[in-house]
């Protein structure tokens, strides 16, 4: 079956702009699937029925009627327009999907879109785009076009915005054809903030020099979803996780939580992982003013206008230790910590603004009291961003895979390069 967009909208309030995108798509030269996911009664039923998306969200369009409740209702559908395009993705029938539509409508098609890998292009029009898009993009490469007004009717004005998003898909189905691709390597997942950034830039380095493509993750909650989730699709084959600062921000309460899953899927998939302690000096603020008052004492740096750190205190870093051992016990694949004694960071330095002994030796005695003894802890006098714990941490994964491959069947023996 040849592949094709699967467009997910509701047909009972917006069925005349889904068929004016459907046309715009199939006019191009490209085939469709229309998926109807409202749950009242419309002229055109879709390629994929309302009823199908019912069912498989565990319902009917029947239940779902009779309720006449939108919430339960969106919940169903996006769970079973979510379910249909994760079969059709694994039959290899989707060359691209796109959605439209105000809150309700942007949650089943963002449902959907999430079950799709990175790389299927995805275009979400919606008229909550110009505001906080992370509940629905998440980690996923969906690109979302404010509507600008509301979707309701075909005008000279909506006419251009649904255009220019159908016709942006259709490219991007199109291009698909033409994108070269590099050469396939390992990839490696790799955690950095500004103040470890010279520590991952030459880790990353040192890897690329031996055959390893890196994706580098900044890590402000969103980065370190994207690497969770990316590891859990199985694109990643090895994790230098330098900077594990998200845990701070879960912990106390920052801006740049990526969740409680973080520092997990390496350990649940397999996948070998180098471990640090990375800006765990540091929570994370917008500007000065959005500071919560219980905080007010404590010692900030503000790194930009729009950005305030505040320095974790001696009773969090003991706990984000223990954190990190508690998590790291349960991985099932090779597992290195390193610990730079000499500073977590740029700031964690001598006389730099949240130099801190006492809470890095907190830190190191979490994680030593509670860490599994047949995990490798490596301890350094250096600080973080010193060159040469960046050609440990690069030495230390490399070795990892190395054994795995070893452990699998193959032999791969090198002399390891850090220059």
């Amino acid at each position: 079956m040849t592949k094709k967009v699967v467009i997910i909208g509701s047909l009972d309030t917006k069925e005349k702009e889904f068929l004016y995108v459907k046309e715009l798509i199939e006019a191009a030269g490209v085939e469709s699937l229309l998926m109807n996911t409202g749950i009242y009664e419309t002229s055109v039923e879709g390629d994929i029925t309302s009823a199908d998306v019912a069912k498989a969200g565990g319902s009917s369009i029947e239940e779902l009627r009779r309720k006449n409740d939108r919430g339960s209702a969106v919940s169903v559908m996006a769970e079973g327009a979510s379910s249909l395009v994760k079969q059709l993705i694994e039959d290899e029938k989707v060359s691209g999907i796109f959605g439209m539509g105000g809150t309700a409508g942007t949650t089943v098609a963002a449902t959907a879109m999430k079950n799709a890998p990175v790389g299927i292009p995805k275009i979400l029009v919606s008229t909550v785009a110009s505001g906080n898009t992370r509940p629905y993009v998440g980690e996923k490469d969906i690109t979302m076009m404010y509507s600008v007004v509301d979707i309701a009717g075909i005008n000279s004005l909506s006419s251009r915005i649904l255009g220019n998003a159908a016709n942006a898909l259709i490219g991007m189905v199109k291009g698909a054809e033409n994108i070269q691709t590099l050469d396939s390597r390992p990839m490696i997942g790799a955690t950095m903030f500004g103040v470890t950034t010279p520590c991952v830039t030459k880790t990353r380095e040192i890897l690329e020099e031996n055959g390893y493509d890196v994706l580098v993750f900044h890590a402000t909650g969103t980065g370190g979803d994207a690497m969770e989730a990316l590891i859990q699709d199985g694109f990643i084959q090895g994790v230098v996780d330098i900077t594990t600062t998200e845990l701070a921000d879960k912990l106390v309460g920052g801006i740049f939580s990526a969740g409680a899953s973080r520092l997990e899927s390496a350990g649940s998939k397999g996948i070998p992982q180098v471990v640090s302690v990375g800006a765990l000096d540091m929570v994370n603020f917008g500007p000065p003013e959005t500071v919560p008052d219980a905080f007010k004492s404590r010692k900030f740096y503000q790194h930009n206008p729009t950005t305030t750190l505040m320095r974790t205190t001696v009773e969090e870093s003991l706990k984000l230790g223990e954190i990190i051992a508690e998590k790291l016990n349960k991985a099932q694949a090779p597992t290195v910590l390193v610990f730079p004694k000499g500073g977590v960071s740029l700031l964690d330095r001598t006389g730099q603004a949240f130099e801190g002994l006492e809470e890095r030796e907190a830190l190191y005695k979490g994680i030593k009291d509670n860490l599994d003894q047949n995990i490798p802890f490596i301890e350094v006098e250096e600080d973080i961003n010193d060159p040469s714990v960046s050609k440990l941490i690069a030495n230390q994964l490399i070795q990892l895979i190395d054994m795995e491959v070893g452990n699998n069947g193959g032999i791969k023996t090198r002399s390891v390069t850090t220059s």
